[in-house]
């Protein structure tokens, strides 16, 4: 694979190289515009059998200077450090897709403070840590953007698209095709082995925490809420139903948008978009066009591709200086942990995709009644109090370490996003 397609190309930095970063490679290679100059992960082995698979030529970088010279020469610079890489002087843009909170929040902060443009291709730190992350790129003046291709962006595009042809969007919704809260790693290791896929990242699906995060994402870019924590997710055969599954009438009443998602249907893998016109000239024209009767109308994709659409999110930020999608409206939303047993105090939670807890997403002005413990700040976490199954961790059963880099960088994005309290 030809890998410097010209000069002028944008130079792209690659932060993890597991299912969607080795994606993120391939379609850098065959993206007008693009060039991927480094690939970064924990593991070295992974960037080069990437590499290798792909057929692009490579250099181990050790430091600045060798990575700055493999670029100059048009070469594949591999390493482990992303902190290297984010600070990297020849790169224009990074895609931050390690899937990890910590590390990768270290990351991005950097990248944006290395004035780097910053696409997210990693859920949860765009949604813990977003808001500052907003803060840091506009002080930087570069763009920091979620990515295309997963739902919440396809889900960015319908909405813009039906509002600029005047429809009120009524529910922004998901496609998921089976659900168990209380799947834990053990139960997902051949099911991660037949997709390719981390076995934690394949309990955080099975489980539905990323589904709220992934929902919570764009409740915050667009200022929707959720009905009820995690939101109703009724069982239906085919998307058609879904218009029979809601209360549509009622949620239009309260002019507040709101995401959910349904359990099962056909066409798996999309996602949906309830619009809203009264008008009764566009109402008859709609009946032609084979919409159905109104006012609510459905409009779904049944496929959202992942890596093969993030690149244009590269491409829109380093050229255009526009975002995709940010958290425009704060925390309006976000996905709080729930015991996935029954827990005893002193016990250690283990984060997302783990056996302690599951993410559920909440409105943050329900929140506040009850203050939940953020699924992404999860992570080696002790408990003081028990918890039984079922029932939501609260910020107080907890033992918080405020200097921790994860707190911290929340605490900076509460305040970021117009939140004096967590």
């Amino acid at each position: 694979m030809t890998q410097v397609k010209s000069d002028k190309d944008i130079k792209l930095g690659i932060i993890g190289i597991g299912a969607m970063g080795k994606g993120l490679l391939y379609q850098a290679g065959i993206t007008p515009e693009v060039t991927a100059a480094v690939v970064c992960d924990i593991d070295m082995a992974r960037c080069e059998a990437a590499a290798r698979f792909f057929g692009i030529a490579y250099r181990r970088v050790a430091t600045a200077e060798e990575m700055e010279q493999a670029i100059t020469e048009g070469v594949l610079a591999v390493c482990t450090d992303g902190e290297m890489l984010a600070r990297c002087g020849q790169l224009d843009a990074v895609i931050e897709a390690t899937g990890t909170i910590m590390d990768g929040g270290r990351f991005a902060v950097s990248a944006l403070k290395a004035k780097k443009h910053l696409i997210l291709m990693n859920s949860e730190i765009d949604l813990i840590f977003g808001p500052y992350f907003q803060q840091l790129a506009a002080e930087n003046g570069v763009v920091c953007t979620s990515a295309d291709g997963d739902q919440y962006g396809v889900l960015k595009h319908m909405m813009d698209d039906i509002n600029r042809w005047g429809f009120k969007t009524v529910m922004a919704g998901n496609v998921k095709g089976f659900l168990n809260r209380y799947a834990h790693p053990d139960m997902m290791i051949e099911e991660a082995r037949k997709r390719n896929l981390d076995v934690r990242a394949c309990t955080s699906y099975t489980d539905g925490t990323k589904l709220n995060i992934e929902m919570a994402l764009i409740a915050n870019a667009e200022g929707l809420q959720t009905i009820c924590p995690g939101m109703q997710g009724p069982r239906l055969e085919h998307i058609s139903q879904v218009k029979g599954a809601y209360d549509f009438p009622s949620l239009g009443d309260k002019q507040q948008p709101r995401v959910d998602y349904i359990l099962g249907a056909e066409p798996g893998g999309g996602v949906f978009v309830i619009g809203y016109c009264d008008h009764p000239y566009q109402q008859d024209m709609l009946q032609y066009y084979k919409m159905g009767a109104g006012p609510f109308y459905l409009f779904y994709r049944h496929y959202h591709l992942c890596h093969i659409e993030a690149l244009s999110t590269v491409v829109q930020a380093v050229r255009q200086k526009k975002a995709l999608m940010q958290p425009d409206h704060g925390f309006v939303t976000n996905v709080y942990a729930y015991a996935k047993r029954d827990l005893a105090a002193g016990d250690m939670l283990d984060g997302i995709g783990g056996f302690s807890c599951y993410g559920l997403i909440e409105n943050r002005e329900d929140n506040l009644i009850a203050p939940g413990l953020p699924i992404c700040l999860t992570d080696q976490i002790r408990l003081k109090r028990s918890v039984k199954k079922d029932e939501k961790i609260l910020w107080d059963d907890v033992e918080i370490n405020n200097e921790r880099l994860d707190f911290s960088l929340f605490r900076l994005a509460s305040l970021a996003g117009g939140n004096t309290t967590l």
